[in-house]
């Protein structure tokens, strides 16, 4: 069996930490632009844009913006009935002036159209009611 030399081994670094410094510091910018999209996308409906980052607050001013009660967080509690959480987007979108496609992206890639509806063009029309 073969010796190992301890200070071989310290010598052959991989540069394995500047690979997961990189990613780290990758991942936390988009965390960051993710966060940033949902702020805006929450101050344009006339929200507070730090409300994103408060559990279940979030989540209800969500379902205000939606046009939902606020209530509508205990059914997302409960297996099953929760699906209906899956119409959010699709209203949100609605509310923003967006078609059915686009509710799809903020249901399947929150991280690109929900940044896409807060820095873009898009207006906010409390008026619109659930159909």
């Amino acid at each position: 069996m073969a010796h190992l030399d301890s200070s071989v081994l310290l010598a052959q670094d991989d540069g394995g930490g500047a690979a997961a410094l990189i990613l780290m510091v990758l991942y936390f910018g988009i965390i960051i632009g993710i966060l940033a999209g949902f702020a805006a996308t929450f101050s344009k409906a006339g929200e507070p844009g730090w409300a994103v980052i408060i559990p279940i607050y979030n989540v209800i001013v969500m379902l205000k913006i939606a046009g939902k009660p606020a209530w509508w967080i205990i059914l997302l509690l409960i297996p099953f009935v929760n699906l209906i959480g899956l119409t959010i987007p699709f209203e949100i979108a609605r509310r923003f002036g967006k078609g059915g496609g686009f509710g799809v992206g903020l249901l399947l890639l929150p991280f690109i159209f929900y940044p896409i509806l807060g820095f873009g063009d898009a207006k906010f029309s409390p008026d619109i009611t659930s159909e």
